[in-house]
């Protein structure tokens, strides 16, 4: 077992520090970008701009401009190519990370180094020491559901691979992790593993085997939780029986998976009739994770954004246990810490941490002309009001555009609390209409409550804008866990439809500039099809997130669905 806590890491002097840095965030902010600046000065991109090795604000927002992926994509493939010239960095870049890809359709190269490193355990260990003073956990064990994509060399030689690939691979990364005694049930190679069928199961397995050690349980995002337990449903008397037997099913096939989850096994025929007991009580697996898992304290990953709507799900399965999200970030790097744990998901917000890099914030309200306004600093935002991100941070990246939305909640100290919003690029829009991600979530809540009559709900969801027909229209796309009657899928289809409340869309279909929405039924485990075509693209489960959007770009993802299509209806709300 690992030492005590406080010899580990000292939390209350991690939150003294973070107190400190952010009494004068402004103060910090300069120094963040005169660093960046000065650590970059020689790097091709910054000399072409004119900035002459400058490192003040004013200079370096007269001369560097407002940037989006595309506009540096060049710039980063010469890097992946193995041009060795300092093209985005004073110091040469060694490895690049993938985003998820779920909205291109395809994974972006970010460029990535140790300062980011660095500031993603900077960013855990803030967010743990204000988690553990709420919820302090003792000697013991995390179920993390947490997986590794492979790496591969770039034409020039680098390491790629997801963020969080890149992150789980450090040694840095396990140290830190041993010294905020969270340390995972399952072995590397489980981690590590080719296969995440394989390795889920294992996860679950392993998380059995030390259930009175678990303290919290965690994934990078909500929704590998939400499939870890539903998979839990299919497969636990499976995993009695390994326990009971001391033998490994023979659905693990992976020799380096198969060899080192053995090791863990011995026959243990009590064990497995506590956990069968445990789960045939059960009422439709209300409160699972307390009955499995008797000392853990809370459930912990990102819950925010896209990850909402599967907090329904996480409070069946965790019952009474606290749901905490976790921090606030990108592949492009970090940005904030929970340090309000106890604030449902529903309500987190994240203090941005004034030193991991310079933050901007373009606000979303235009001047009467129309025209986007000029971006203001961290310390100048308004609470009540919503900002797009830019982030320059010490990898090569120069107020680029995250794409973000956020609401300013509050201030600690002189730093703001961010609440996210949705993503800024439009997800449906065909005339006039103009819907977010966050509106087609609510819509999709709104509707699915007529579901519950019959017992049934969304498993997940997705929609695509058809312009084949005339006028086009919305089609959304759900996985039900069951067959809802025809009546209730109308009924349901017709609620969408109304639950778009922006009035370019309602408008537009008033008048008929817009057809009829209409609701597409999938068969059940169509999205883990989409999971398996991003897992074959090389995306990472921890990282994965479903697209709620599927453009031009996604025609692979678009077939999917329209070939596992079970029933379909149009709405009569209009």
């Amino acid at each position: 077992m690992p030492e005590k806590m406080s010899d580990q890491v000292n939390l209350e002097r991690v939150i003294e520090e973070f107190e400190m840095m952010t009494r004068d965030a402004g103060q910090v902010q300069q120094e963040t970008l005169r660093r960046i600046l000065e650590e970059n000065r020689d790097a091709e991109y910054l000399l072409s701009l004119g900035l002459g090795g400058r490192t003040d604000y004013q200079s370096f927002k007269a001369h560097v401009p407002i940037v989006t992926h595309g506009d540096l994509e060049h710039h980063i493939q010469r890097i992946a190519d193995g041009d060795p010239s300092p093209i985005l960095t004073g110091k040469p870049i060694t490895i690049i990370s993938l985003s998820s890809g779920t909205t291109q359709g395809k994974p972006k190269y970010v460029p990535f180094n140790e300062e980011l490193l660095d500031s993603t355990m900077q960013i855990y260990r803030t967010s743990f020491a204000f988690r553990n003073r709420k919820y302090p956990i003792g000697s013991g064990k995390a179920l993390q559901f947490v997986y590794s994509s492979k790496q591969f060399k770039t034409k020039g030689g680098l390491n790629a691979g997801t963020a969080t690939t890149n992150v789980f691979r450090s040694s840095q990364y396990k140290s830190t992790m041993m010294a905020l005694q969270s340390q995972c049930c399952s072995p590397d190679e489980v981690i590590f593993g080719p296969d995440f069928h394989q390795s889920l199961y294992c996860h679950l397995l392993c998380g059995l085997l030390f259930r009175d050690e678990v303290q919290f349980i965690s994934s990078t995002f909500a929704h590998s939780i939400v499939h870890a337990f539903r998979t839990f449903e299919q497969v636990w008397e499976e995993l009695c029986n390994d326990i009971r037997t001391g033998v490994l099913t023979g659905r693990i096939t992976v020799p380096s998976i198969r060899a080192a989850v053995s090791k863990l096994l011995k026959p243990d025929p009590q064990h497995a009739d506590l956990i069968r007991d445990k789960c045939t009580q059960l009422v439709n697996w209300y409160g699972l994770i307390p009955r499995l898992f008797p000392n853990a304290k809370y459930v912990y990953g990102i819950m925010t954004g896209s990850m909402e709507p599967y907090l329904a799900k996480m409070r069946h399965y965790a019952g009474d246990l606290p749901l905490m999200s976790a921090d606030y970030g990108s592949s492009e790097g970090w940005i904030g810490a929970n340090v309000n744990p106890s604030l449902p998901p529903e309500e987190a917000s994240f203090a941005v941490l004034p030193n991991i890099g310079y933050f901007e914030f373009i606000p979303l309200r235009e001047n009467s002309d129309g025209v986007e306004l000029p971006p203001v600093g961290l310390i100048d935002v308004k609470v009540g009001e919503e900002y797009e991100i830019l982030i320059t941070n010490f990898a090569g990246l120069y107020r680029y555009r995250l794409g973000d939305v956020v609401k300013v909640v509050g201030f600690h100290n002189s730093t703001p609390e961010l609440r996210f919003i949705c993503r800024r690029n439009l997800l449906l829009t065909i005339n006039i209409d103009k819907n977010t991600e966050k509106d087609l979530q609510l819509a999709v809540e709104t509707a699915a409550r007529v579901l519950t009559e019959e017992k049934l709900e969304v498993v997940d969801f997705t929609s695509h804008v058809d312009l084949t027909t005339d006028p086009g229209h919305y089609v959304i796309f759900w996985e039900i866990n069951g067959e809802p009657s025809a009546d209730t899928l109308r009924e349901c289809c017709s609620v969408l439809d109304r639950s778009f409340a922006d009035a370019g869309y309602v408008s537009s279909r008033k008048v008929n500039a817009i057809g009829a929405l209409e609701l597409r039924v999938v068969r059940k485990g169509t999205f883990q099809l989409i999971l398996d075509h991003y897992l074959g693209l090389g995306a990472a489960v921890s990282q994965f997130k479903t697209p709620r959007c599927i453009g031009p770009k996604n025609g692979k993802v678009l077939q999917i669905l329209s070939s596992n299509v079970v029933s379909s209806c149009f709405s009569s709300a209009f």
